[in-house]
């Protein structure tokens, strides 16, 4: 079974935090919301009040087969301000280990050289942030190990592309049918 991470800060925004955890639990990949916060309360960007499963300094993502990063403001500045998250996100990109960001999170991974050379999205007003190849307008890009997600409208096709990677395509489309997503 894969196993995801997925990080929560205070201002996170909620839609494409939870949306990603609850498709791809629907999939049957082990899903595990990890607080940088020190506590396990997460107040996100709209005021909703999130319990994270554990703290990031409790956590071994040893076992990790990708690492999500929701976006939403102040969240994505809160993540980006991390620096044991950044160590992890360098781990995993030299690693080629599957790495997703949405909205404005795209520009943690940016930031940190990991989207030069290839394809990305963001939410609008962070485009210009992106160093890449390519900004796409299009709701989720996949290029190598790297997903972007451009924002809170495109967190289930975001979310079940995630499925899509750890458990086929099949099991993507059986998710997104269950949901009545494009049905």
């Amino acid at each position: 079974m894969s196993k995801v991470y997925v990080f929560l800060a205070d201002g996170f925004e909620e839609i494409e935090g939870l949306t990603v955890v609850d498709v791809l639990r629907r999939a049957g990949v082990e899903t595990v919301t990890v607080s940088v916060t020190g506590r396990t309360q997460i107040r996100g960007s709209h005021g909703i009040m999130v319990g994270a499963d554990c703290l990031f300094e409790e956590t071994d993502t040893e076992d990790a087969d990708m690492l999500v990063l929701p976006g939403g403001m102040p969240g994505t500045l809160n993540l980006q301000a991390h620096e044991g998250l950044e160590k992890l996100l360098l781990k995993f990109d030299s690693g080629k280990k599957y790495l997703a960001a949405i909205c404005a999170a795209p520009i943690i991974l940016s930031g940190l050289g990991m989207l030069k050379g290839r394809k990305a999205c963001a939410y609008p007003s962070f485009e210009d942030q992106l160093d890449c190849a390519e900004v796409l307008k299009v709701p989720v890009v996949s290029d190598g190990h790297i997903t972007t997600g451009r924002g809170m409208g495109a967190a289930i096709p975001f979310a079940l592309r995630l499925a899509e990677i750890l458990c086929g395509k099949e099991k993507s489309e059986e998710v997104g049918a269950s949901i009545v997503y494009n049905v």
